[in-house]
């Protein structure tokens, strides 16, 4: 057997372990998933991975396999303008200046609408920053009400597009993979009655 660079191998074989010069974590991911046609992308989770391509193939994994979904976004988490929490009833559009100002850059704007809840996207916004964005956003609707945004640049995002939604277009006749398509409370209630 070769001897192998990975220490779980034969770690007593290898005198000197590799130095490391650089950070050996992967990047980490946003991914925000569209459940049904017409309704908004919604976040789901993280993952990590070397790259945005990779971070997809690993998103439709983990999050799209037993769940079915139309679209899929991710981002690279560093990618993403947060901001501050807010708490109780102070909304999170409070604290900025409503924004008339367009600009060149297209943004992704996701609103955590109730505590508990996941971020949803709310619009898509072409101005010159992400707080300009989200002034722009309240100008255009100031009933929208929250306790956190993100905003990223619309160019950041790996986007499925048609050809990739193919690959989730026979979920709906895979029931079996669903805990609802056993009927067990069902069969549990039927089971008690006798």
């Amino acid at each position: 057997m070769k001897d192998s660079l990975d220490p779980r191998i034969k770690p007593l074989e290898r005198e000197n372990y590799l130095s490391k010069s650089s950070p050996d974590q992967l990047h980490t991911y946003e991914v925000f998933v569209q459940p049904k046609e017409g309704k908004p992308y919604e976040h789901v989770g993280i993952v990590h991975a070397a790259d945005l391509e990779m971070a997809f193939v690993f998103a439709k994994e983990l999050f799209s396999r037993r769940n079915s979904c139309v679209g899929m976004w991710v981002v690279k988490t560093s990618d993403v303008w947060v901001t501050e929490y807010t708490e109780g009833e102070d909304n999170i559009f409070s604290h900025f200046e409503k924004n008339v100002d367009g600009g060149e850059i297209e943004y992704e704007v996701f609103l955590l609408p109730k505590r508990g809840k996941q971020h949803r996207h709310v619009s898509r916004v072409k101005t010159k920053s992400p707080d300009a964005a989200i002034g722009l956003l309240y100008h255009k609707d100031s009933s929208l009400k929250g306790y956190n945004v993100w905003v990223c640049e619309s160019e950041k995002f790996f986007k499925s597009n048609q050809e990739i939604k193919q690959i989730w277009d026979t979920l709906p006749d895979k029931g079996f993979r669903d805990a609802l398509a056993y009927k067990a409370g069902d069969k549990l209630k039927n089971f008690l009655k006798k």
